[in-house]
């Protein structure tokens, strides 16, 4: 009869302790105490932060981030620098300076510069070069000697509009004729001359490589493999394929009438 009371009092204690830890938790996650800002309504990049977007709420358990607005009387009114979703807090990362007066010159980081680039509808990757997507630049032209040539110019540059755009739907990619994209003064100078050299290309790549291509560029005899004759062929495997080699035959020289006994050949006196 023992080991049944036994059984009991350990399961009950352990129901108790279970209780205890689960009333903490709910403890902790309800009465932090800490207000925090968070988006109620989407922010979009480069505008004014108005007072419906944003609400204060208590903010589960015990870590907060770093930094995060406490009060909506000090957010509203302010630029936001990106785009902000509902359910994620205000951190002063994502607003411009108290004194920006919103628009493109607001969400430029400092130090960088903005340009506008004009492209078509293949250029522009068929209009999936959103704003905060991240590009390659490519120029197409002639050399010195007049040849074709491409060569990457610019890595992993961000676009920051499409057209005048700041924001557009990912859902819905959008053709436009104008690209505006964050660059360095340094790169910024590449960049308008490399439009002065020839054709401009954006080449669309995954937000999340930070690779940086060094190519020397293609030329026209990259993909054009020429022959000693002058001939080209369109083929690389036919190139690579071994030639077919013709081995000459010696011409027999002309004698005069010969007489064959055997294997020997001997000639014939002509009378």
């Amino acid at each position: 009869m023992k080991l049944p009371v036994v059984a009991l009092a350990i399961a009950l204690t352990l129901g108790a302790v279970a209780a205890f830890i689960a009333a903490r938790w709910m403890s902790v996650a309800q009465t932090s105490g800490i207000k925090v800002v968070i988006v109620e309504q989407p922010i979009e990049a480069g505008k004014a932060i108005r007072a419906e977007q944003i609400k204060a709420i208590d903010w589960p358990g015990s870590v907060v981030p770093r930094d995060a607005s406490t009060r909506t009387s000090s957010v509203v009114g302010r630029i936001a620098r990106v785009s902000m979703i509902p359910g994620e807090p205000v951190l002063p990362g994502k607003l411009a300076p108290k004194t920006a007066t919103g628009g493109l010159s607001s969400i430029i980081q400092e130090g960088k510069r903005a340009i506008t680039v004009r492209v078509n509808e293949v250029i522009a990757v068929a209009g999936f070069a959103l704003p905060g997507s991240y590009v390659d630049v490519l120029v197409s032209g002639k050399d010195a000697d007049n040849q074709p040539f491409a060569r990457t110019v610019l890595s992993r540059i961000k676009v920051l509009a499409v057209a005048q755009e700041t924001t557009t739907d990912p859902d819905k990619p959008k053709v436009v004729d104008a690209v505006t994209l964050e660059l360095t003064p340094l790169e910024s100078e590449k960049l308008d001359l490399a439009r002065n050299i020839g054709k401009l290309s954006l080449v669309l790549r995954n937000e999340f490589d930070t690779s940086v291509i060094n190519s020397a560029g293609v030329h026209l005899s990259d993909i054009v493999y020429t022959r000693s004759t002058g001939a080209t062929i369109s083929s690389p495997a036919a190139e690579a394929a071994p030639a077919k080699h013709t081995v000459a035959t010696p011409s027999r020289q002309r004698r005069g009438p010969e007489e064959i006994r055997g294997t020997s050949r001997q000639p014939v006196a002509t009378p």
